[in-house]
Formats: structure tokens, sequence, C-alpha cells
């Protein structure tokens, strides 16, 4: 038997995936393992060998139970008292680009290679992204 180790050289590809009325958790977990690669069979785990994600529609993203008023993400600036709470709701309606980013992070390893593969997530809040010149295909999950 012979082990094929995934080498850096590998052309990447890019996918789009529309993530209206999608479940949040659901979609990070698909898009965390594309960008890892874990779908090839040439998966090696140190080793970027994931793809390119587009994410489009990202404002219209589904979340189960009372997560939409219930959620907070917590932020903290380093001086006392300075935690900050904001609800998804609020983020739905800032920046929500952030909600996709944040749940596919929380996927990742914690490590270099991480940020690197993240690098390779571009989330869009509407239906329209810059990227039509790298032809990205549709990812069926």
């Amino acid at each position: 038997m012979k082990t094929t180790v995934a080498k850096k050289e590998e052309q990447k590809q890019w996918y789009v995936v529309d993530a209206k009325d999608l479940v949040l958790g659901r979609l990070a977990v698909k898009i965390a393992n594309v960008l890892r690669g874990r779908y090839k069979p040439t998966y090696t785990p140190n080793v970027d060998c994931g793809d390119h994600v587009i994410v489009i529609n990202a404002e219209k993203i589904r979340v189960t139970g009372k997560k939409e008023t219930d959620k907070e993400y917590m932020f903290y600036t380093g001086y006392v008292g300075g935690e900050k709470y904001v609800s998804l709701s609020e983020f739905r309606k800032r920046k929500p680009e952030f909600i996709i980013e944040n749940a596919v992070r929380g996927m990742m390893p914690k490590n270099k290679l991480a940020s690197a593969m993240l690098k390779k997530l571009h989330v869009y809040a509407g239906a329209e992204h810059p990227h039509a010149a790298q032809q990205p295909k549709p990812f069926n999950f």
C-alpha cells in the first residue's frame, strides 16, 4: 500500500455557495471541510489542500430555535469593564458576513494553518460577488 501526501502546489478550485435559507451551523461545517480539503482523497492534515469558497446571501442565513434573539457574541477590549455583548440580530443588520465567518472560524483548527485557510473564505451579504473571473462552480452538499 502507498500513502499519498498532498502537495501545496496543487491547483485550487473555486466554489460558490448560496446561503439563502440554509442553517448556519450545518453550512459552517461543510464550508470548513471544503476549506480544509477534507472531501478530497488526498487530504493531508498538515497541508493546506483546501479550495476557495465564496458565500453569497449571508444576510439570509437561517438559525434554529431562539438564537436570533438569545445568541450573543462577546468582545473584550482588555480594559476593566470592557466586555461588550452583541446579539445575532444586531449583527444581521450591521455586518451579516461576520456571522458566517465567525461560525467557520470556530470549526477550524486553532493554529497558523487555519488562518491561511480562512483567507480562502469570501463572504458577501448580497447575491453579487466580484470573483466571476475565477469561474466558481456551485458546490453540491
